[in-house]
């Protein structure tokens, strides 16, 4: 109680004191005011991502904005543009076709950081290609890999729009809660790191949709979607096929409690975010990738 007594009675001298005071107010700022540098890119930046959506990205190497754990290289430049084009066309530009720029402005995360490596775990012998914080922040790795990709459309949706998407999900999640029957149809099959042990052929008779699904309900909630909107119906009916009669019950159990809450918590469909999205995808090549 004494400390905020004294930080009120501080505070009433210190009025006072101004207003005894005849001299004028200073008109200079305290505050930095300069604009920062800016090059070619972070104008484009301004304009494609800031001005439409408030979202940040940090292509530029700040060591404190990154995972310390992992051994890390920056984005190149010419890679982070590429990759920026690629991003705002395929996820951002996705959903504002589907559910509108309103939607994507209040809960897309407000800042992307681009690195340029993928992030390695000796321990699991596994990659991080992405990860989402707190619904805040989205990480993409891998940037500098860009061009080994753009001609392989499989791997360019395991690199980049699988991992959009996959984050995305875990934003609306965080947000807004999905049914918890999800995670108790295969409550007991959820084993934590240890997913890096086990193929996807093997997870799928399990009733998921990928290995990595099997790491807890949260990242296989987000792989059954992203999954989903990011491969075709041959693709899913192959995977079903080959998950076995009782693996495909139980996707099929998962998928059908994430189309409901994209619809009932989103009003969102979720065959026309996967065709909206697969189309754009094979528009890629059409696109001016370098030109800013």
């Amino acid at each position: 109680m004494k400390k905020y007594i004294g930080y009120l009675l501080l505070a009433g001298l210190t009025l006072t004191t101004v207003s005894c005071n005849d001299d004028d107010l200073d008109s200079n700022s305290i505050f930095n005011t300069t604009p920062p540098a800016r090059n070619e890119f972070d104008n484009w930046l301004l304009t494609n991502y800031v001005a439409p959506y408030n979202i940040e990205v940090k292509y530029k190497w700040e060591d404190i904005e990154s995972n310390l754990t992992y051994d890390l290289v920056p984005a190149g430049m010419k890679e982070s543009i590429k990759l920026a084009k690629v991003v705002k066309y395929v996820w951002l530009e996705s959903y504002d076709e589907v559910a509108g720029i309103e939607f994507l402005r209040t809960y897309v995360p407000k800042q992307i950081l681009m690195i340029g490596s993928a992030a390695y775990d000796a321990d699991t012998q596994t990659v991080m290609l992405g990860t989402a914080e707190g619904g805040m922040k989205v990480i993409l790795y891998n940037v500098n890999n860009i061009d080994n990709y753009l001609n392989d459309p499989e791997q360019l949706n395991a690199s980049y729009f699988h991992v959009m998407h996959h984050e995305f999900t875990h934003v609306l999640h965080q947000t807004k809660p999905y049914d918890p029957d999800f995670e108790k149809i295969t409550e007991s099959d959820y084993i934590g790191s240890q997913w890096a042990e086990t193929a996807d052929t093997t997870a799928n008779k399990k009733g998921f949709v990928t290995a990595y699904a099997m790491d807890q309900p949260d990242e296989d909630f987000a792989e059954t979607i992203s999954c989903y909107i990011t491969n075709d119906q041959t693709w899913w009916d192959n995977l079903l096929k080959g998950a076995g009669e009782k693996g495909a019950s139980l996707i099929t159990q998962k998928f059908e409690i994430a189309k409901t809450y994209l619809r009932d918590s989103w009003n969102i469909d979720i065959n026309q975010l996967r065709a909206t999205v697969l189309r754009r995808c094979n528009e890629i090549p059409e696109l001016d990738l370098e030109t800013l």
